[in-house]
């Protein structure tokens, strides 16, 4: 079972491909709800090794961490996971 982390927003590198991908209609309705019900769902990440110090790299949850950041949070709660670098 995965153990969820209160991971720092700040530290969350997202891979260049997924940035395409944004969708604002969907980052808005995410942040909507989460001001009512908060998060549900948490992301995923895995540890960013070729970083200095503690940082993730975003494998799953890209709309919601973007709804965070629209809301001004400064943690939000995901998986670590284990993952291949592709």
């Amino acid at each position: 079972m995965l153990k969820q982390h209160t991971l720092e927003i700040a530290r969350i590198r997202v891979p260049v491909k997924r940035r395409a991908t944004l969708d604002e209609a969907k980052v808005a309705a995410i942040a909507e709800d989460w001001m009512v019900n908060g998060q549900q769902t948490p992301i995923r990440c895995r540890v960013d090794k070729s970083a200095d110090g503690e940082a993730y790299v975003l494998i799953e949850g890209y709309h919601r961490l973007e709804a965070a950041r629209a809301l001004g949070e400064e943690t939000i709660i995901g998986y670590l996971v284990q993952a291949r670098v592709h």
